[in-house]
């Protein structure tokens, strides 16, 4: 056994764990902060819990546990679960251990804080016997013997149980600023804001959605392109909770009459995250819809996105090329930009001078110009485009064609020797050729500039925890085409939330601007003639690339036919 009267430095020093200069470092830190030099030290990285609590058992004579392996032997029972409290473990980060007649083992951080010692000797009636373990796995196991509490169903369930916020029947009067403000920061709407998105980024939501009606708030996440309700706050912190996100996103909280933009940035570990936030008057109050963007998150590479072999080669193929228009299609939320992001990120060379005017700027690209639309200053695409062209660029990248004028810039740039990427919101391929046309840009010029355009969509990946194979029937084999002997189905586990899927991955419709699509294109041909024409030159339709993914295990008839609902 150690000698008792050894300092705690000096056994992380003999232990080679520290030296004197991190010791003495940490002391200085410790006069400041006032806290125990063990924590000192696991805050400074000089040492891990686990050196800090195997150097206090030694000190101490306290035996040391392995919490990680013990809790697979430990049967914690309901006596023992009554005899401490699953709030009283929580806040004193205490869990007991076993029961032998009177003497009662726990496990503890700090066996040198004698009150709570204390007030587990006075709860329970024990003799209490202390094992030192680490904060962090004593919590784990916390969570393992009491169960994984959830910190945002709890905090909504307090919330019907409270008087705070603005309540109900005061909602149609007027409610001074002052009152809005002051309830906008007080600690319970506060950490409800923070729990809400703090849990939507855990469950890898791309949009927050609050919404009031007449008796009720609903909130919902959108997962892989889905929206799921969640359980709603009480109705009396409504105006609090939306009066909080306008005030951490910059936005008048006294209007309500007119639409707002505004955002604000979290930061979660080492992930940089920025929340776009968006205000709408309703016949109910104000809704609000949150866009989680990861600033931190890498762009993919081509072969993550859900190309097959073939339409890799193919897109790969354009994308080097030195001049022409690329147009990428689809609705809003079907990773048109991901794959723009891909694409770039591909074809990137210090050779390159690449530019991107963007709104906003979702993903940084080392190496690449970006820039971000600033309607409110008169930065739009097309200025950004003009400026750009001043700039020597070989390749553009224009977040959106939304108007004439900047669909003719983008032409024009590509018919002067510029490589030019963009999307727009057509159906399918057939459609975004026409759709210039539509807008005002002349035939030829369309025919002369667009040399492909790629439709894609989103569709989510079954779960590989708990999908399920499935043989093909007949109605199936007939019906849709399937040649593989084993197709899989959706299920649902706790990784998938028991949706049965876990991601996404795009599907593709490449449509290459070959001499025949042009003449057709030129002559004001209808979209299905077009894409007709351009089926018989090979290419694979959207509802063709989602069965194919089906025969290859990623999805499942059910969603294949979901994500292409309305496409021919």
């Amino acid at each position: 056994m150690e000698n008792h009267s050894n300092k705690l430095g000096e056994i992380l020093i003999r232990e080679r764990v520290i030296n004197k200069e991190q010791l003495e470092s940490a002391l200085k830190e410790q006069k400041s902060k006032k806290l125990p030099l063990g924590e000192i030290l696991v805050q400074l990285k000089f040492a891990k819990e686990r050196d800090i609590a195997i150097a206090l058992s030694k000190q101490l004579g306290i035996p040391f546990i392995n919490l990680q392996l013990e809790i697979l032997k430990v049967q914690v029972t309901d006596d023992l679960k009554k005899l401490i409290p699953e709030n009283f473990a929580r806040h004193n980060v205490v869990i007991p251990l076993s029961l032998d007649g009177n003497l009662l083992t726990i496990a503890i951080d700090d066996p040198l804080d004698l009150e709570t010692l204390d007030n587990i000797r006075k709860m329970t009636q024990c003799d209490i016997q202390a094992v030192i373990a680490t904060m962090s796995e004593i919590k784990e196991c916390i969570d393992a013997i009491y169960g994984k509490r959830d910190l945002l169903e709890e905090a909504i369930s307090d919330t019907y149980t409270t008087e705070g916020g603005i309540d109900s029947a005061r909602e149609k009067e007027e409610v001074s600023l002052d009152q809005l403000i002051a309830s906008a920061e007080e600690a319970p709407v506060v950490k409800l804001v923070d729990l809400i998105i703090n849990q939507a980024i855990e469950s890898r939501a791309s949009d927050i959605h609050i919404e009031p009606f007449a008796k009720y708030v609903r909130i919902r996440y959108r997962i892989d392109g889905v929206l799921y309700e969640i359980s709603p706050p009480a109705k009396h912190l409504f105006l609090a909770i939306i009066s909080r996100i306008k005030i951490i996103s910059k936005l008048d909280i006294a209007e309500k009459r007119l639409p707002q933009d505004g955002s604000f940035g979290v930061r979660k570990g080492n992930r940089q995250i920025d929340i776009r936030v968006s205000t709408v008057p309703t016949i109910y109050g104000e809704k609000i819809v949150m866009r989680i963007l990861d600033r931190n998150m890498t762009p993919l590479e081509l072969e993550q996105l859900g190309f097959s072999k073939e339409e890799q080669t193919i897109f790969e193929k354009y994308i080097n090329m030195r001049m022409g228009l690329i147009l990428i299609t689809g609705p809003t939320g079907s990773g048109k930009t991901t794959t723009l992001y891909a694409g770039l990120n591909r074809i990137k060379s210090p050779e390159e001078n690449i530019l991107t005017v963007e709104d906003p700027v979702e993903y940084h690209l080392d190496g690449i110009n970006q820039v971000e639309v600033r309607t409110k200053i008169g930065l739009t695409f097309a200025t950004g485009l003009r400026a750009f062209l001043r700039q020597d660029p070989d390749i553009i990248m224009v977040g959106e064609v939304r108007d004439l004028e900047t669909a003719q810039i983008c032409i024009r740039a590509s018919l002067t020797g510029h490589l030019v990427f963009s999307t727009i919101h057509t159906n399918d391929t057939a459609s975004a050729v026409t759709r210039l046309i539509d807008i005002g840009v002349e035939p030829y010029l369309v025919t002369s500039s667009l040399i492909m355009a790629v439709a894609q969509r989103l569709m989510r990946r079954l779960c590989p925890d708990c999908k399920e194979a499935h043989i093909p029937n007949e109605e199936e084999i007939h019906d849709f085409g399937i040649k593989a002997k084993t197709i899989y189905k959706a299920k649902g586990c706790k990784k998938c939330r028991m949706t049965g899927y876990y991601g996404q991955v795009a599907i593709y419709e490449l449509l290459e601007v070959n001499d025949e699509i042009k003449d057709l294109a030129s002559k004001n041909n209808a979209p299905h003639v077009i894409k007709a024409a351009a089926c018989k030159h090979g290419m694979r339709t959207l509802r063709e690339s989602a069965f194919e993914k089906v025969e290859r295990g990623i999805t499942c008839i059910e969603e294949a036919l979901r994500a292409t609902m309305g496409i021919e």
